[in-house]
């Protein structure tokens, strides 16, 4: 019985699965991470604190990157996905189907931790959904300048923050060089997430990753916080999506300039990685 069902669910198309797997981990980073920062400014600091929502998120991360990795490669980031595509490694056919893993997954975990919390919600703002002001809680599911940031200033602290996150990566991946133990890459990855977190949160809330801030903010929109979540912070919305994919592709190029052009395991002259070259005039 059980196998006829599983004949009958099964996916066949490869595209569709990745979307799947994309939605599945998506959904997972999304729960896990919104809802501490949900925790953190409802319980207003007895239930955790802003390393809480680090925390939240890298963890979120490593069990998204395991959920999706073996189907997906669990991208979980339109910046990544579209940096891929333009430097071929995933043909632009997939773009769209990426795109909408990440996006249903990060939207439908939006829903959950705004299901989960809606009562703590109900009494923290006395039903006044707002996305500035003391009781604000809009940030509980999109990021938002801190009051002193310049959009230019914003700009480059997502620019540089999604560097180091393609950076981080490319390294824990790059089996030429000194690529992390098989398994351990999830981890490392969480645990890069977390130190982004650490060291550059406080400006913009580090969203790093289009599909982390749009699909939650459009849901807020939906859901009774209105248009004010695209005006606040001077139009903020649109710099969560285009610093990353610059960032995104500004890391990728770094890699590429400063390890992965010069670390072939063999050099053109025939001379194993590691022995010394020597060139003649």
């Amino acid at each position: 019985m059980l196998e006829k069902i599983q004949k009958k669910l099964m996916v066949r198309s490869s595209t569709v699965r990745e979307l799947l797997a994309e939605a599945l981990g998506m959904y997972m980073l999304m729960v896990l991470g919104l809802s501490t920062v949900a925790q953190v400014v409802l319980g207003k600091g007895e239930f955790g604190q802003y390393l809480s929502i680090n925390l939240g998120f890298g963890i979120g991360v490593t069990i998204g990157v395991h959920a999706a990795g073996g189907i997906s490669g669990a991208h979980l980031n339109a910046a990544i996905t579209l940096t891929h595509c333009i430097l071929g490694n995933l043909p632009w056919r997939k773009l769209p189907a990426y795109l909408l893993g990440q996006f249903l997954g990060s939207f439908l975990a939006a829903v959950t931790v705004f299901g989960l919390y809606y009562d703590a919600l109900y009494d923290y703002t006395k039903g006044n959904f707002t996305v500035t002001g003391p009781n604000a809680t809009a940030s509980i599911f999109s990021t938002y300048p801190s009051p002193y940031m310049s959009l230019l200033g914003g700009f480059f602290t997502e620019f540089i923050g999604t560097v180091m996150l393609l950076l981080g990566i490319l390294v824990i991946h790059d089996e030429k060089n000194n690529g992390a133990l098989k398994g351990t890459q999830a981890l490392l990855t969480g645990i890069l997430v977390l130190g982004i977190g650490m060291g550059m949160g406080m400006n913009t809330g580090y969203a790093i990753n289009p599909s982390r801030d749009l699909p939650p903010r459009i849901f807020t929109a939906i859901a009774g916080w209105g248009v004010d979540v695209f005006t606040a912070g001077h139009y903020w919305w649109w710099i969560p999506l285009v610093a990353p994919t610059l960032g995104s592709l500004a890391g990728s190029l770094i890699h590429k300039l400063f390890i992965d052009f010069h670390n072939q395991p063999v050099l053109e002259s025939g001379n194993v990685k590691g022995q010394t070259v020597v060139e003649s005039s």
